[in-house]
């Protein structure tokens, strides 16, 4: 593992850099935002000598001298680098913690779901249908009679945001214009309680599709519409595993991809294709997220053991184009990196994003687009064997 950790005081802020090689790039991760950021290698070494505190008169006379540039221009850029990285930008509240003094969580909420995940029984309240339809219809195939739970989980709104509480602990509350934010918390308090594992145990959360061969699993990513579910729904009738989809969370302990008990979502667009080898989706429900803008079924998983993990074996862009030849190549991690992480959540601890950034360095990234389903389950099944 080839890191450097910078330290940096500013006022009372303690700002932590990471630097780690990648490709011919330098991955830059500071715990002031949580940020990564894809730097030049020379850039990279002046935010390092900048955050040791080298004088930046002496850190741009070098860099003049090195590059052949006018003093000045090597100043302008060095203050740049150090106003970007380095000064505590005072609009950014870096402790800001949600009041929650005002808020009573509700005893009692109109509407009540019970999901059997493993041995866990799951106990969902909502206050009105409407919330309920944010959250119930991917976990639909979980759902039985009323019994004893362990945990209990309550969505309700006050001051026109949307509240999570869990064991009657509020975890937080989100406007009505980021209910993907909701969403995303709920699934992340979920997963704790399924695999045993608090938030700070999570390296990242993925937007993607787990597939498993049982050896190990692989990670499918795209754009919305780029066939994601699709691909997932086809490799599992050929005999692969679900693992996940749409929220694929990884462990910071064994950096193994865990089980997300979800259902997968299939679009309209996605019913001819898949009712040959799925035929129950023809009566299924059909559901119109319009926040969201699109119209979903959902297909039940076919993994029934919400408690598996496995290593991951690499990455893979998908894309489905009409009448595309089938390609399947190696990508740079770079460009693989620029891809993963914005659509990512990924933990601020900085033991954590040392994990991260490790495990990203020892993966296989490849691009695969295809237009032939048959032609893309024989590829998926090579690049689990290694055989690209």
């Amino acid at each position: 593992m080839v890191f450097l950790f910078l330290k940096l005081f500013n006022l009372n802020f303690q700002a932590i850099f990471l630097l780690k090689p990648i490709d011919d790039k330098t991955v830059l991760w500071s715990s002031r935002d949580n940020q990564y950021l894809v730097l030049e290698n020379t850039t990279a070494l002046l935010v390092s000598k900048l955050s040791k505190g080298v004088p930046l008169e002496d850190i741009s006379r070098e860099l003049s001298q090195e590059l052949s540039l006018p003093i000045k221009q090597s100043i302008d850029f060095v203050l740049g680098l150090k106003k970007r990285f380095i000064d505590l930008d005072s609009s950014i509240n870096l402790n800001k913690i949600e009041d929650f003094e005002e808020t009573a969580i509700p005893g009692m909420l109109d509407v009540e779901k019970f999901y059997k995940i493993n041995k866990l029984i799951i106990k969902a309240c909502f206050e009105s249908e409407e919330s309920c339809f944010l959250i119930h219809p991917k976990f639909e195939h979980l759902e039985v009679a009323s019994q004893k739970h362990d945990f209990c989980f309550k969505t309700f709104t006050q001051n026109a945001r949307i509240f999570l509480a869990v064991e009657n602990k509020l975890i937080g509350s989100w406007p009505f214009d980021e209910i993907h934010y909701f969403q995303g918390k709920f699934s992340m308090q979920l997963i704790q309680k399924i695999h045993n594992m608090q938030q700070d145990k999570w390296l990242g959360v993925f937007h993607a599709s787990a597939v498993s061969n049982k050896n190990s699993a692989m990670l499918f990513l795209g754009d919305s519409g780029n066939g994601k579910s699709t691909s997932l729904a086809l490799l599992q009738a050929h005999g692969f595993d679900c693992i996940a989809d749409d929220f694929v969370p990884v462990a910071a302990q064994n950096q193994d991809i865990y089980s997300f008990p979800a259902a997968i979502s299939v679009k309209k667009t996605s019913l001819d294709t898949l009712l040959p080898f799925y035929p129950e989706l023809s009566d299924s429900k059909e559901y119109d997220f319009k926040v969201m803008q699109k119209i979903v079924r959902y297909l039940k998983p076919n993994n029934s053991d919400f408690s598996s993990h496995l290593p991951c074996k690499g990455l893979v862009f998908i894309k489905y184009i009409k009448d595309a030849p089938l390609s399947c190549e190696k990508i740079t991690k770079v460009a693989a990196f620029q891809k993963l992480v914005p659509d990512s959540w990924l933990s601020p601890l900085k033991e954590n994003a040392a994990i991260f950034l490790d495990w990203f360095a020892g993966l296989d990234c490849f691009e695969l687009t295809y237009s032939n389903n048959n032609e893309m389950v024989v590829q998926v099944s090579k690049l689990f064997k290694d055989e690209l």
